[in-house]
């Protein structure tokens, strides 16, 4: 199963560029910057990625954002990770970033989007992996300050596919950004939505209400089956991040993971690996511990394959051209 995994092309849907900052790297940044760290070593640092819940994660998170300051920052660090995903044979990625997080600390708007632009087509240069980006706001915010993003983000937007909505789900429902992204809609960006990883199935429901072209994460959805036939009749596509659901606690083993559950039920269900610096691993170590901890067959891991492309932003014929890539490849 392993040299399966390896050997089949695959689309990364669900990525935080941030939360690929391995703690080497942010010590590199962080000194380059002289930007104090409050742990000593690296080990120091990676003891500390140990979370209870979702929230716990996020206050580490944002803390090492604050070592990135310069468009060489950003670059670096989107240079890194694509490294890591040709090592994983992954061929096509849509990643998020949260100009937020970046902004509210004084860092211009350009500076972040120029750097992560530039390592994103150094990435294809060198290793030949398409890409999509994808700006998401911060859902803790207000939406009014998800408009004045979007204000800033104007310059840029023939750069990015589409928006997103991530950090606390919890209090923060999609309706709370209905007019944001009904404005991002009327300006021809694709949407996305985190719901359902730890907030109720009705914040999926709301995400399908408000007409997002795609779900990330959606493991609540499974307590609603109205809810899930909805959205396999919408064709939707679910983002599901393995190693990121049991380092939160969105579940207590890999054996209760949704992917297995998702795949009988006919969803369209991807495995990305979400921030895999915090998580404990990128695209391949997950479909490795989905496939062992559900007994998923081959069968399953080329669907999820499959699907990452089918799921993805791409044109039909593109996505056609990959699926095709994928299925020489299950043949060895």
């Amino acid at each position: 199963m392993k040299d399966l995994i390896a050997r089949l092309p695959k689309a990364e849907l669900h990525l935080h560029i941030e939360g690929s900052f391995e703690p080497g790297l942010l010590f590199e940044i962080a000194r380059r910057n002289r930007v104090a760290l409050p742990y000593d070593t690296i080990e120091e640092l990676r003891n500390a990625y140990k979370f209870l819940n979702l929230q716990e994660f996020l206050d580490i998170y944002y803390q090492g954002m604050k070592a990135l300051l310069e468009e060489e920052d950003y670059f670096d660090l989107t240079r890194a990770y694509l490294d890591r995903c040709a090592a994983d044979n992954v061929t096509h990625v849509e990643i998020f970033f949260d100009p937020q997080g970046h902004t509210g600390r004084g860092v211009p708007f350009e500076v972040v989007v120029k750097g992560i632009l530039a390592g994103l087509e150094d990435g294809e240069r060198r290793h030949g992996i398409t890409w999509r980006l994808i700006m998401s706001f911060l859902r803790h915010l207000s939406e009014e300050d998800g408009f004045a993003t979007l204000k800033e983000a104007e310059p840029w937007l023939d750069r990015f596919t589409g928006v997103g909505l991530d950090s606390s789900e919890s209090g923060n429902p999609p309706m709370k950004f209905a007019r944001l992204f009904a404005r991002c809609r009327a300006m021809g960006l694709l949407l996305c939505c985190h719901a359902g990883e730890e907030g109720p199935p009705d914040y999926v429901r709301e995400a399908l209400e408000i007409g997002i072209d795609r779900i990330d994460h959606g493991n609540r959805a499974l307590e609603d089956p109205e809810l899930v036939r909805e959205i396999v009749r919408r064709g939707l596509t679910l983002t599901v991040c393995p190693l990121s659901n049991t380092a939160l606690g969105v579940i207590e083993r890999m054996a209760e993971s949704p992917v297995g559950r998702m795949l009988e039920a006919g969803l369209s269900v991807t495995v990305n690996s979400d921030d895999p610096a915090y998580f404990g691993g990128y695209m391949n170590a997950n479909f490795e511990a989905v496939a062992a901890g559900l007994g998923l067959s081959e069968g399953d891991i080329v669907q999820l394959a499959r699907n990452s492309f089918t799921g993805s932003f791409l044109p039909e014929a593109e996505k056609a051209r990959r699926c095709a890539a994928v299925e020489a490849a299950r043949m060895g």
